[in-house]
């Protein structure tokens, strides 16, 4: 096995026995980083502190990693055109940046009987948002609610 210090420096290629009393007198670990390599990869260090790095790297990396958020808009079935170019705007901005979009249209009343009404302002924003983004789930009727889910192409 390819036996490396802690610090970096490269001690060569040794058989496990020859490593391990190398770590003992160091009074280190030896801690296998690549078993698939050929010939292995071990590192002569302190376990603890490695595990506490490894740990730190990976919180690292989460931190940096962008969290989808859900964005939602909410409206009636009577919202006028420009209106609804307004909120396309905006959902393709959010889109870009990686959000998904909720279109939520509320029936209030006598507009419950007409659910098409919402399904067509549905319609109109896929449409309109056909070249940024998918349809995630289909427009669903939920009592006097309507949604639809967008997500990036």
């Amino acid at each position: 096995m390819r036996v490396i210090m802690g610090t970096g420096e490269n001690l060569g290629v040794m058989n496990t026995t020859e490593a391990l009393r190398l770590a003992r007198e160091k009074e280190l670990d030896l801690v296998l980083i690549s078993e698939q390599a050929n010939p292995p990869v071990a590192k002569i260090l302190e376990y603890n502190k490695f595990l506490y790095e490894e740990r730190k790297k990976s919180s690292a990396v989460k931190a940096k990693a962008k969290k989808s958020e859900l964005k939602e808009f909410v409206f009636g079935p009577t919202i006028g055109e420009s209106d609804i170019a307004s909120r396309v705007e905006r959902s393709k901005e959010f889109i870009k940046d990686g959000n998904r979009v909720k279109i939520t249209v509320k029936l209030k009343g006598r507009e419950g009987e007409y659910p098409q009404l919402g399904f067509e302002k549905i319609d109109r924003f896929r449409e309109e948002l056909s070249e940024a983004a998918k349809l995630e789930s289909a427009p669903r009727r939920n009592g006097n609610i309507i949604t639809a889910t967008f997500c990036k192409i």
